[in-house]
């Protein structure tokens, strides 16, 4: 017997050609929202003689000159940024949980209110409180300290947090919770052994996301502090002279500031993904 080979329909060649179609699509666009990176990258290579002309030159002799200036002056403003994201990521995500867990498994009274006074925070625009903000540090004593960050970070993360926190426990199977319960589980056994071993993607992403958003924070930090807790963003406005070439040290300052946050989110990807699907299939 010999085997007929099976000639797709036109339903079937159509579905085939949209996808790819699609496919190219994602391509093209990525590759439109890469191109600025890339060109930044490949221009913290360049001498600043090469980085300022026009049009650009494609083949240049590539220097190490400006990432040693970078890494040269870039030391205590790395140190304040890891310490003020990964404080206030720690905090966000210690006090996002609990505040989550009232607000889905077990909610409080007016919980609604609850929620929906997190995400008003989130809606008065920060230059209106820095100037509460200002005297309120001033008077604690907490002016161009690390502290202040942290606070301020956790702060302006936590809503969203706990948002986010909230709708992954809310995919936690209530079968799973009732089990727990009838085996004499208490509110911090039931957090602890059966609610965030599923939701720990979603708490991954969720930290990511904070770790991003502290990172790359320069309102607060610009306007609080001024040497001894100046932050990475802080630092690519100083790389920014007032005169001369600054386009190839800019970028190299710029790459290096970039590369934590990319790490981390290469590393942690994989929870990402699963984090930010969660729900979505039923």
């Amino acid at each position: 017997m010999t085997a007929v080979p099976v000639t797709p329909g036109p339903h079937r060649l159509r579905e085939m050609s949209g996808r790819a179609g699609w496919g190219v699509l994602a391509w093209i666009v990525g590759i439109a929202f890469f191109l600025p990176v890339l060109w930044m990258v490949i221009t913290a290579f360049k001498p600043e003689s090469a980085a300022e002309t026009w049009p650009p030159q494609f083949v240049f002799k590539p220097t190490l000159s400006e990432f040693r200036l970078v890494f040269s002056g870039m030391g205590p403003f790395l140190t304040h940024s890891v310490v003020a994201t990964i404080g206030s990521t720690i905090l966000v995500v210690l006090l996002g949980v609990p505040a989550a867990y009232a607000l889905s498994v077990h909610p409080v009274k007016r919980w609604r209110d609850g929620l929906f006074f997190f995400i008003s925070t989130k809606m008065l625009p920060i230059v209106a409180a820095i100037g509460p903000l200002y005297v309120i540090a001033l008077k604690a004593h907490l002016l161009d300290t690390v502290w202040l960050l942290i606070i301020l970070y956790t702060a302006m993360n936590l809503p969203l947090a706990v948002w986010m926190i909230r709708s992954f426990m809310l995919e936690v199977p209530r079968e799973l919770l009732e089990a727990a319960r009838l085996d004499g589980a208490g509110r911090i056994r039931e957090i602890s052994g059966v609610i965030l071993p599923i939701i720990s993607p979603g708490l991954v992403s969720t930290a990511l996301i904070c770790v991003i958003f502290a990172w790359n924070e320069l309102f607060l930090a610009l306007n609080l502090t001024v040497t001894n807790a100046a932050t990475m963003p802080m630092y690519l406005i100083s790389s920014v002279p007032q005169e001369g070439l600054y386009i190839a040290h800019l970028s190299a300052a710029a790459t290096v500031a970039s590369v934590p946050v990319i790490l981390v989110g290469w590393i942690a990807q994989r929870s990402l993904v699963r984090g930010l699907s969660m729900g979505a299939i039923k």
